[in-house]
């Protein structure tokens, strides 16, 4: 059986038909888990909650206790749920996988078994894939982070300036598991007003105008003083890397050319826009904002013409090679002179 897209089929566990198994996999552990309390809620009564759900660890489960766990009958209610985590740590061979396979040729209706594969594995298992209702969880895509951000944080009572969800969001990158440790700090903090940029600010340490992002903007729209000034804090904020920014402005250099080309054959205002955000969307870039990057690809688009986009490209390829026989220190000096670079590129390429 396929897999389906988590994202694009949540639907299925709210709405759809209870399936007898479920197999979740893919990278991104905490929409598992969000998926699997959405389960529970509906189909476990919750003061029955304690007698009708049973977890294991893969590992630990012994193929004598697969049939017990997953023929049992529920205690006064129609369904009970089993739970196996871990499910990477089965190989070919495995005699507790193997009893799972048996059982799956002929499930019991009163139980939903759910398999849940970690993150270090994050590939299907063809076994499972074939026997379960299957659903892969990727990272979402676009603005899709920010609306989980927003539902997250709805749920925990918290309410975030425009401008404080969006530096937020910029700082961890579409990491949804980091994105949801800072939204429970924030929720720790308590207090009945909107949450603002300097408390952001001081809680992860990157400041407003600063991250990554605005120094990749700078770059690109032609703000060298800017984008130099930012540099030396930028390099300073935890998980920030001289490889890091270069591989960032190289994706965005790479979608310029696109949306460049895009130009070149006539393409303005609305048409420019939608241009860059078809590459988008094909690609399926992860970790930005897909409107706002649409925007800043189609403004800059203008201002970089195909060959200024090849020796920008050239330029920070050489950085890249640079960063990596490098110590730490020599970060800053590279970097300062790919933004140097980039600037010289736009004299070359006029």
């Amino acid at each position: 059986m396929a897999a389906q897209s988590y994202g694009a089929s949540g639907k299925l566990l709210s709405q759809g038909p209870i399936a007898p198994c479920y197999y979740f996999f893919g990278p991104v552990d905490i929409l598992k888990d969000e998926a699997i309390a959405g389960l529970l809620d509906r189909v476990l009564d919750p003061g029955l909650r304690d007698f009708n759900l049973d977890q294991r660890s893969a590992s630990q489960l012994q193929p004598e206790d697969v049939e017990t766990l997953c023929t049992t009958l529920p205690m006064m209610a129609e369904r009970r749920v089993v739970i196996i985590r871990d499910v990477e740590a089965w190989n070919k061979r495995a005699r507790a996988k193997a009893a799972v396979l048996r059982y799956l040729e002929k499930p019991s209706p009163e139980t939903v078994l759910i398999l849940v594969q970690g993150s270090s594995d994050p590939d299907g298992d063809k076994e499972l894939l074939a026997g379960c209702t299957a659903l892969v969880f990727q990272p979402p895509d676009g603005d899709k982070v920010r609306k989980w951000a927003t539902r997250r944080a709805e749920r925990l009572g918290l309410t975030l300036e425009p401008e404080a969800m969006k530096l937020l969001l910029d700082a961890v990158e579409g990491d949804l598991g980091w994105l949801a440790a800072e939204l429970d700090k924030l929720a720790g903090l308590g207090g009945e007003t909107a949450v603002t940029v300097t408390q952001i600010e001081g809680m992860i340490g990157v400041r407003h105008g600063e991250t990554q992002f605005d120094w990749r903007d700078a770059v690109l729209l032609d703000q060298p003083d800017r984008a130099l000034r930012i540099l030396p804090h930028l390099l300073e904020q935890p998980g920030v890397s001289g490889v890091k920014l270069v591989t960032l402005l190289g994706t965005s250099l790479l979608g310029i050319g696109a949306t460049r080309a895009a130009y070149d054959k006539g393409a303005r205002g609305g048409r420019l826009g939608s241009a860059a955000f078809d590459v988008i969307k094909r690609v399926r870039l992860f970790g930005m904002d897909w409107k706002e990057t649409a925007a800043l690809w189609s403004a800059a688009a203008p201002h970089w013409p195909l060959p200024r986009v090849h020796l920008a490209v050239q330029a920070t390829l050489e950085a890249d090679q640079a960063l990596k026989s490098t110590t730490i220190s020599g970060e800053t000096g590279i970097l300062t002179d790919l933004v140097l670079a980039m600037a010289f590129a736009r004299r070359e390429a006029a």
